[in-house]
């Protein structure tokens, strides 16, 4: 019988080149008890902080990692930082929800339990992003904003969503609704009134979020089939255990 501390991986299914290396984690395996119970990477979430210790050097073993994970601080917001020059401060965890890199071994981590997280690279390879995208983020720019720190056109990338809540759970108020129609009227249709109640909608973080990618000119997007608020033995779900979960982490990085 397998251990029962291995952790599970989702592989995303992208035709990125020969160097680059992505992985989403589970809640699979691991060391951490309820209700973080067991990968949680989150530090701030309340568990025991050797498990959650454990639990990262864990995933640095599991996936053979070449450095760290750069971690931040999220704040659903849209700073986007450059991990290169941050490498030689491995003390503190930036505040910001997107970062990027163009150095050999770099390991980018986006955290989620419900927001969506993005990969990025680019078509030859010399470039990584992640950004962590929630509907206040995604509204502000936060993907625009990624792209645009980048050191190439946004023909040369490729983006790949990971597992976020899906269309049917994530519902919203119409405030919510009218910060994406006020930006674009045509994403409308990623909002499904939810019956029985005023005001409110099931919001599609996939379809939105692949709208603003192509509004900047990427066209190679990947994913985007999971819900993480429906399947609660592989993922963790801020919103399906009502604040007291674990967190998730996207990874990519290059070899």
């Amino acid at each position: 019988m397998a251990d029962v501390r291995t952790p599970e991986f989702v592989i995303p299914d992208w035709p990125a080149p020969k160097n680059i290396r992505a992985a989403f984690t589970t809640r699979v395996g691991g060391f951490s008890q309820i209700p973080c119970d067991g990968f949680n990477l989150g530090l701030h979430v309340g568990d025991n902080a050797q498990h959650v210790a454990d639990n990262r050097q864990l995933l640095i073993d599991s996936l053979s990692l070449p450095d760290t994970p750069y971690y931040l601080n999220q704040v659903h917001g849209t700073e986007v930082l450059c991990a290169d020059d941050q490498r030689d401060d491995t003390a503190s965890t930036p505040a910001a929800d997107a970062c990027w890199s163009q150095s050999q071994n770099s390991v980018i981590a986006i955290m989620t339990a419900d927001c969506l997280p993005v990969l990025f690279s680019s078509h030859c390879g010399s470039v990584i992003a992640g950004a962590h995208v929630g509907w206040r983020g995604l509204a502000d720019g936060v993907l625009e904003k990624t792209v645009s720190s980048l050191p190439l056109a946004a023909s040369q990338l490729m983006a790949w969503l990971g597992p976020a809540i899906g269309p049917t759970k994530f519902e919203v108020g119409a405030e919510v609704m009218e910060c994406f129609v006020g930006h674009d009227k045509n994403c409308k249709r990623h909002f499904e009134p939810v019956a029985g109640l005023a005001d409110k909608y099931l919001a599609n973080l996939y379809g939105l979020a692949t709208d603003r990618l192509h509004s900047v000119g990427i066209r190679s997007i990947y994913g985007g089939e999971e819900c993480t608020y429906t399947d609660a033995n592989r993922f963790f779900s801020h919103r399906r255990d009502k604040g007291k979960t674990g967190r998730m982490a996207a990874l990519i990085w290059t070899v």
